[in-house]
């Protein structure tokens, strides 16, 4: 499957001509430059490249390039013969173009000039058609047509009333989606014009050279006025050409084209060794790591980054220009498909618009204000965006907070002082010393920061934390993969004794499906009784709070926990409120009963397994749920604690330090808050619209229905919660997987899709299992235009496509993951 990235090559300078408006002199200004360039590098090529152009073929630009730019190769991609907007006349034609085609032509094209342009700097200007923002054929904005290959940019003013407003509007839209626009040519009103001059050079100049911008801003020569005779006009027109060849502020704009093309070049590649000196990384032992360890990254778009080529596979052409260019010169950057979502939290992909705008719109309607005894609208609205989407009649309250794990720790206060205050205990301890514990599951992370850290048990994480006192007691769980084709439910073998030895099931509806699951709820509910009374009565343990990762426990391992058994282990400790303590049984069925659910959704909320919240899978609702990551869309780091109104009223009193004390002072900061309702937005949009989506929740809907169970609104029952049930992965490409020898099982769920290999040393999160399909999947860029970057958890690697991946792109994915193994 083709993908183009972003184009940078060092013996190849291509520079992409955008206009601030329509008829201000784009074809002019690369004329000008065409010639000035093939003037000043004497045997150099120079080529011209119009990807789409409309009107008759005696009009088109490139034709113009040809009858006054001699020695220039040009070249139009796409020609429609309506001299109307290109949607227009990509409509009136009956021809539709997908921005897919005319960037992966452009791409195509610029590799051919590349792969012939080996003994020294040539150039090729690409001209757009219109305006920055002017439809491309599909009525998409062309600025973000053009975006994958974040080609430099040199601007065209507008020199005519308005053009002040017209040419700063073009750079900003333009800046917003990721471009570096590296100069601006503004054709100057003379003394034959002076009817029209509106000084729009001189202010530009000076607006655009202001300390943060230093762009540079060239006069040139108004070019002169259409004569009616058209062989007059011609020759009056290469009189100007000829004239402008070696004008100075022309050999300046070359000058600096060529300057920031060298600088480029060398930012991204001395990325890796500053970073080597200087940066601390998290979660990498740094101890034997060299510069070479390091990914330097250009940019990113949509699922890709755009990285610095390795030395030793640059030199390989993409597999989809193999057929016609033998010989390509090294390319600096590589496309790698993101498949960590950059550390989960990518819903929008990378340089989304969309986002950008939200955030740019709060920035400077807002900037940061305090939010301690303030409202502004996008945190209240986003709170309530929150509430209707997770649908949770439950969560009725938002507390703000920066990160998933802070998110956590926000959590635990809330539901440790709920339970303690309604018991009668306070901070954390009774008179005899009793300490005030969680409940969890093995294998749980809740975040790095000490206070959640206690709640997993010790790990790789926490265990050589002195302070980590792990806080807790946590249950041995069932657990749900693919082997061979079939769902499995695989019960640990020091469980089997009390629950059983599993299920099989050909369809994963069928695990989800807990109506139909009456003998396994009845063992794990047994099994989990026993269980706490054993803790409770006999060890002498006090519980506080259940604290759990619904259906997917991910940086512990990505393992995927049987939804009855977490289904089943809320339900039990809400029916036996007299376990915990007398005082747990309210008669509001909204209230927490027994103990606070607490819900890690940081991970696998806000449609990362394809639903707005993990906990309808399970059937049953928390009383505090945790949001972050996908809550932005991937851009602003920002955390959600959602809590029920009960939970809330734990908090009130007339003395300030019963309240809840924690905050920070970027507490729901409008840019983030702005960005999370854009983001909910997109995601409802594609949840109801999405292409994709629909042709893979058909392509993974079970050939069987299952009955409804009741209604699990209050939190109380176990509904059926297996329709819907879906991934963006291909079900066969992840049957087939599960068939491999060297797999051990492998599992699929909304974005997610995770294959735990086989590893006979058996060394846990320290297994090097994975390292080598890692270092394949990224050498894949070196042969075929673009590979994979992965993360590990040991033995287990996984792939997290974002929520507007499509079916193209991650059937590449999986082909290269075939391939690799």
């Amino acid at each position: 499957m083709p993908y183009v990235g972003a184009f940078l090559h060092p013996s190849l300078h291509a520079l992409q001509i955008y206009g601030a408006n329509t008829n201000v002199g784009k074809t002019i200004a690369s004329t000008v430059l065409c010639r000035a360039l093939r003037s000043r590098r004497k045997g150099a090529a120079v080529r011209y490249v119009k990807p789409v152009s409309t009107g008759p073929d005696w009009e088109a630009d490139d034709g113009h390039i040809t009858r006054h730019a001699k020695g220039v190769e040009s070249t139009c991609l796409f020609q429609f013969d309506e001299p109307v907007s290109p949607h227009l006349a990509a409509r009136a034609a009956g021809r539709p173009l997908p921005d897919a085609t005319i960037v992966q032509s452009l791409h195509a094209c610029l590799h051919s000039h590349a792969s012939r342009s080996l003994s020294q700097l040539s150039h090729t200007l690409v001209e757009t058609a219109g305006a920055t923002l002017s439809p491309a054929p599909s009525g998409s904005l062309q600025a973000d047509l053009y975006r994958p290959l974040r080609l430099p940019v040199l601007l065209v003013g507008d020199p005519k009333l308005g053009g002040i407003g017209a040419t700063i509007s073009a750079y900003e839209s333009l800046r917003i989606r990721g471009y570096d626009v590296d100069g601006v040519v503004v054709f100057r009103e003379g003394d034959a014009h002076a009817d029209r001059r509106y000084g729009n050079y001189e202010y530009l100049r000076e607006w655009f050279w202001k300390e943060g911008r230093r762009v540079p801003v060239w006069g040139w020569e108004m070019p002169p006025e259409r004569h009616v005779d058209e062989k007059q006009d011609e020759k009056n027109l290469s009189g100007y050409y000829g004239g402008m060849e070696n004008v100075e502020e022309v050999r300046n704009v070359m000058g600096r084209m060529e300057e920031r093309h060298d600088e480029r070049i060398k930012e991204v590649q001395s990325l890796p060794q500053r970073a080597h000196e200087r940066v601390w990384y998290p979660f990498t032992q740094h101890q034997g790591r060299t510069e070479k360890d390091i990914m330097a990254i250009d940019s990113a778009h949509g699922d890709f980054f755009q990285t610095l080529s390795p030395p030793s596979t640059s030199h390989s052409a993409p597999e989809s220009n193999k057929a016609s260019e033998s010989s390509a010169p090294p390319s600096l950057l590589s496309p790698l498909f993101d498949a960590s979502a950059s550390w989960w939290t990518q819903g929008l992909g990378h340089s989304n618009p969309s986002l950008a705008m939200a955030a740019a719109h709060a920035a400077t309607r807002y900037g940061h204000v305090m939010f301690a005894s303030g409202a502004h609208e996008p945190a209240v609205g986003l709170i309530e965006d929150v509430i209707q989407t997770l649908g949770n009649e439950r969560l009725t309250r938002g507390f703000y907070s920066d990160d998933g794990s802070t998110a956590m720790e926000v959590a635990l206060k809330m539901g440790l002082s709920a339970w303690e205050r309604r018991t009668g205990i306070a901070r954390g301890t009774d008179k005899e010393g009793e300490e005030t514990l969680i409940l969890g599951l093995t294998g749980s992370y809740h975040g790095d920061t000490i206070g959640v850290m206690d709640c997993s048990e010790p790990g790789v994480y926490n265990e050589k934390v002195s302070w980590y006192r792990g806080r807790g007691f946590w249950f041995d769980y069932p657990t749900v993969g693919m082997k061979d084709g079939k769902w499995r439910v695989e019960v640990p073998d020091s469980l089997k004794a009390e629950l059983g030895e599993g299920m099989v099931a050909d369809e994963l509806a069928g695990v989800f499906d807990l109506e139909a699951r009456q003998d396994d709820r009845k063992r794990y509910e047994a099994f989990i009784l026993e269980t706490l009374k054993t803790e409770i009565q006999e060890k002498g343990k006090r519980f506080g709070a259940l604290i759990m990762e619904p259906v997917i426990l991910g940086a512990g391992g990505m393992f995927f926990a049987d939804p009855l058994f977490q289904a089943t282990l809320v339900h039990t400790i809400r029916s036996n409120p007299s376990l915990f303590s007398d005082h747990t049984n309210p008669s509001d069925p909204r209230d927490w009963r027994g103990l606070p659910i607490i819900f890690d959704e940081v991970f696998t909320g806000i449609y990362r397994l394809g639903r707005p919240s993990a906990a309808s899978f399970l059937g049953v609702t928390p009383d505090i749920s945790a949001h972050a990551k996908l809550l932005t869309g991937g851009l602003l780091p920002l955390s959600l604690t959602m809590a029920s109104e009960s939970i809330f009223n734990a908090f009130l009193s007339a003395e300030k330090s019963e309240a809840l004390l924690h905050g920070h002072s970027y507490t729901a900061h409008p840019m983030g808050c702005e960005v999370g309702r854009e983001s909910l937005r997109k995601l409802g949009e594609l949840e109801r619209e999405g292409e994709d989506w629909g042709a893979w929740k058909r392509d993974w809907a079970a050939d069987r229905e299952v009955g409804q169970g009741e209604d699990s609104r209050s939190g109380q029952g176990l509904a059926s919660t297996s329709t819907d049930v879906w991934s963006c992965w291909s079900k066969q490409f992840v049957g087939r997987l599960s068939g491999r020898d060297d797999v051990e099982r492998v599992w699929a769920l909304g974005s997610v899709l995770a294959v735990t290999l086989v590893d006979r040393a058996g060394s846990g999160y320290t297994s090097t299992a994975t390292a080598g399909l890692q270092r394949k999947l990224m050498a894949e860029a070196a042969t075929y235009g673009w590979g994979v970057h992965s993360r590990v958890l040991g033995n287990v690697i996984y792939f997290m496509a974002s929520q507007t991946s499509t079916s193209e792109v991650l059937a590449g994915v999986e082909t290269m993951i075939w391939r690799s193994l």
